[in-house]
């Protein structure tokens, strides 16, 4: 007789069946998340498994992965909606060479005009969809703002074609690196989420599960200096994506244990400053 799993243990299990470790205070408010149909801020440093959860999430559940990259300088255009303006040129050339006979009722501002850009195709899709909007922090405050009539209503308001209001709730998640302060507008509209690294036990054991074949002392071995790492003042630590590719890189390798001379070969992978790998072996002593 199987044992029912409680919502959150469901998803803990999920998502490890993604790839994902996750641990109880994640696993709860994701799935908070999407019974509250609230948008989840998950913040932290970089390359600390915040994307990745949204995209494991969307891989555990079957749902098709919208993404918005943000940077400075995007505008509505690239984030919501744009109009085909090639298209409506050529169709108003075309209908005034017959003389209006090719324009339907809603002129150049129908549906076929309209381009949907990922804020507008995670409210107009088909199907239940994750809409992650990665590195909310990299916005201009005023573009942050257009965020808010999705965030708030699941819906778009297009001036001439009118408001596309969200078929089915997306389940939404929003990254950010804490490079500047968000608006309090944008976080009360959310669940709130802080990943750190992982502590050195816990990331032998993301280690294991992501790279099969890798012996367990091995594991171990790799966590606990990238842990030294980390506290050094490097201008870029290493990221768990990156201590999963030096464990690949060392099973790639053949070797069994770490030693001073492969740790030299291969730091490289881990760190990607020059003055960081400098840094670190004069740390660790491996500089001869």
């Amino acid at each position: 007789m199987s044992i029912e799993l409680s919502p959150v243990d469901q998803v803990l299990t999920d998502l490890r069946g993604t790839g994902y470790l996750a641990d109880v205070t994640t696993a709860t408010i994701v799935h908070l998340g999407s019974v509250l149909e609230k948008p989840v801020l998950i913040e932290g440093p970089a390359g600390t498994g915040k994307t990745s959860l949204a995209k494991s999430v969307a891989a555990a559940a079957g749902k098709q992965l919208i993404r918005l990259q943000c940077y400075e300088g995007l505008d509505e255009s690239k984030a919501i909606y744009e109009w085909d303006y090639r298209r409506q040129l050529l169709t108003l050339q075309l209908s005034t060479a017959q003389n209006a006979g090719s324009l339907t009722d809603t002129g150049i501002f129908g549906e076929e005009f309209l381009l949907n850009r990922p804020l507008l195709a995670a409210i107009r899709s088909e199907s239940p969809a994750v809409l992650l909007i990665d590195e909310v922090d990299r916005l201009d405050i005023e573009t942050e703002a257009l965020l808010l009539e999705v965030l708030s209503e699941y819906q778009v308001s297009v001036p001439e074609f009118g408001t596309v209001t969200a078929r089915h709730i997306p389940q939404v998640f929003l990254t950010s690196n804490n490079s500047r302060d968000l608006s309090e507008a944008l976080k009360r509209r959310c669940l709130f989420l802080h990943l750190d690294y992982p502590a050195a036990d816990r990331e032998a054991e993301i280690i294991r599960l992501r790279v099969p074949g890798l012996e367990e002392h091995l594991a171990a071995e790799i966590a606990a200096l990238i842990a030294v790492l980390r506290k050094m003042n490097l201008k870029k630590p290493p990221s768990v994506a990156e201590s999963i590719d030096w464990a690949r890189t060392l099973l790639a390798l053949g070797t069994s244990s770490l030693d001073d001379g492969l740790t030299r070969q291969t730091i490289p992978v881990l760190l990607k400053y020059q003055q960081d790998i400098e840094h670190a072996l004069a740390e660790l002593a491996l500089t001869g």
